[in-house]
């Protein structure tokens, strides 16, 4: 079964407070973007694959851009290729960890796992989570768990804060750490007036824990919910993203940008969760 794990945007992003755990609970608004994703492909182990061969003849081992791995249980190949490189352990890939989760509660069948990376890393696009969350979508499938929508959800917030809204495929409004969803509708002409730009700068990358270091929880005084009932040219004004603040004093480059998506007539314009991807939304 072969996918196309598509990454998110968010709307505004307001840290509330840190919890008892370590985590913070936060809210935004997890919308889609299907500009920019991966390709997924999961068979049974027994099976041939046409992706491997796509991607033999693009990538490679010598360079590093296609990596492989089994598992000492021999129940998961994974194979995983990606452009700027693959530096982390395949094995630990958060789809491989989706296997196991669902491995332990139905003994699945072994399984080759092909994952293309063309979304950015470290960009606040949540990538590494559609793929998981897409995972657990295609082992349902193809095994016949009998999953509902809600307990795929479940599965997916285990593996990541953001994991469970790729679940879904509509904007939904999060709160917790990201994995408290409930469905959030934009004004009905939202998306025939408008369309949204993300970029992606090259070479820069932010990682979530850094990201948070200088954070100051706080209770906005416009409760998202709020701000976003309001026309989108008035976003600028009350719809932030709390994580600019830091990000942008150790990369101005990524706060030229936003400023850059002004410029070009963007009705507004932010950082993408803990960045480094901005948009902008502009009227078509």
């Amino acid at each position: 079964m072969t996918t196309q794990p598509f990454v998110k945007i968010n709307l505004g992003l307001n840290v509330l407070r840190k919890r008892e755990d370590g985590f913070h609970d936060i809210e935004t608004l997890f919308l889609p973007y299907r500009e920019i994703h991966d390709t997924l492909e999961i068979i049974p182990a027994d099976a041939y694959s046409q992706t491997l061969v796509r991607l033999s003849g693009l990538y490679s081992i010598e360079q590093g851009t296609l990596v492989q791995a089994i598992s000492d249980d021999a129940k998961v190949m994974v194979t995983i290729a990606r452009e700027e490189g693959v530096d982390w352990e395949p094995l630990k890939d958060l789809t491989v960890k989706a296997y196991r989760l669902l491995d332990e509660d139905f003994s699945l069948p072994a399984v080759k796992i092909f994952l293309e990376k063309t979304a950015p890393v470290g960009a606040g696009l949540g990538g590494g989570s559609s793929d998981a969350a897409y995972a657990l979508k295609s082992l349902n499938e193809m095994f016949s768990l009998g999953l509902d929508t809600d307990s795929l959800a479940s599965y997916a917030a285990r593996l990541g804060s953001d994991c469970a809204f790729f679940v879904h495929d509509t904007p939904m409004f999060g709160e917790g750490r990201g994995e408290i969803l409930s469905p959030y509708a934009l004004p009905e002409n939202f998306f025939s007036e408008y369309e949204i730009k993300a970029v992606v700068p090259p070479g820069i990358s932010v990682s979530t824990a850094d990201a948070y270091k200088g954070i100051i929880p706080a209770i906005p005084e416009i409760p998202l919910r709020e701000a976003l009932a309001r026309p989108a040219e008035e976003w600028k004004k009350c719809v932030t993203n709390d994580f600019e603040k830091t990000v942008f004093e150790k990369y101005p480059a990524l706060a030229e940008i936003k400023r850059s998506l002004y410029d070009a007539g963007a009705v507004y314009a932010s950082m993408s969760g803990s960045g480094s991807a901005l948009y902008g939304i502009f009227r078509k």
